[in-house]
């Protein structure tokens, strides 16, 4: 801040030199536009210095993150029940997780449990390196949602963590509802549902993110949009870890399943 005048002093001097008081009040601008210069590179510089994360740091972030705030969604309402300890449980061996990272796991989600976890700081530091990723944001949000969904409903105290989580993601609520309704849609038809129940047609449309009423053009963006977001090759290169590569697979699966389904409903091509 010392130096911030000198462009202004330089400038002025000049201009005095060569037509002296109007030239000195003309270089005391063009000086002053110069100290504004070097003001704006020396805020920039720090900024400049920060570094893009690795894929490496991004899926050992990724994982940390999605055990820890397991964890602490599970302990929301202040008990850890034994259906959420399973579904914790069955994330793990999904991933096909050895027993090594299987313990990992678990210290993860023991140390998400305590009350007084930093979860917002977590959170935030998960959406500074992988938040420009949609693919890991989609699929860390499913995972905690699915959790939230494991004894049937969502506690008022989940949902309001759940919201945060979301806010600190800069997902909106609405998308957050989206996946919500798509895992309630999926839950639905592995318990072998009725057709009173949730139809496959229904089913589709839900995971696709869409009502039935959606105009053609808005379910096939809808469809490309989940794609690209949930496409196991991009999500590795954007980060995910190789062990959660299955459930984006699974994922993609569903997906193209329902697009399928509506499309040949609907006679789309």
């Amino acid at each position: 801040m010392a130096m911030a005048w000198i462009g202004k002093v330089a400038g002025a001097l000049i201009g005095y030199a060569i037509w002296r008081w109007p030239g000195a009040i003309l270089g005391a601008i063009f000086g002053h536009q110069f100290d504004r210069g070097l003001a704006g590179r020396g805020a920039a510089r720090p900024g400049a210095r920060r570094r893009r994360s690795t894929p490496g740091e991004r899926q050992q972030l990724f994982f940390e993150t999605t055990f820890i705030v397991m964890g602490h969604l599970a302990k929301a309402d202040g008990r850890v029940s034994e259906v959420e300890i399973a579904a914790a449980r069955d994330v793990m061996q999904r991933l096909q997780l050895g027993a090594a990272d299987t313990r990992l796991a678990m210290d993860l989600f023991n140390r998400g449990k305590r009350a007084d976890f930093p979860v917002d700081d977590q959170v935030a530091r998960f959406r500074r390196h992988c938040g420009s990723e949609p693919q890991l944001v989609y699929l860390f949000l499913e995972i905690q949602v699915d959790l939230a969904l494991a004894n049937g409903t969502v506690t008022p105290a989940q949902r309001e963590l759940l919201a945060r989580i979301a806010d600190g993601l800069g997902v909106g609520r609405i998308d957050l509802l989206r996946i919500e309704a798509l895992l309630r849609a999926r839950r639905r038809g592995d318990a072998g549902g009725t057709q009173a129940e949730a139809s496959a047609l229904e089913r589709a449309y839900a995971t696709l993110g869409v009502e039935a009423s959606a105009p053609d053009a808005e379910v096939k963006t809808a469809y490309r949009r989940l794609m690209n977001e949930h496409h196991p090759d991009k999500a590795a290169a954007r980060g995910l870890p190789e062990s959660m590569r299955a459930l984006a697979e699974e994922r993609t699966r569903e997906i193209r399943a329902a697009w399928e389904l509506v499309r040949e409903r609907r006679g789309l091509r």
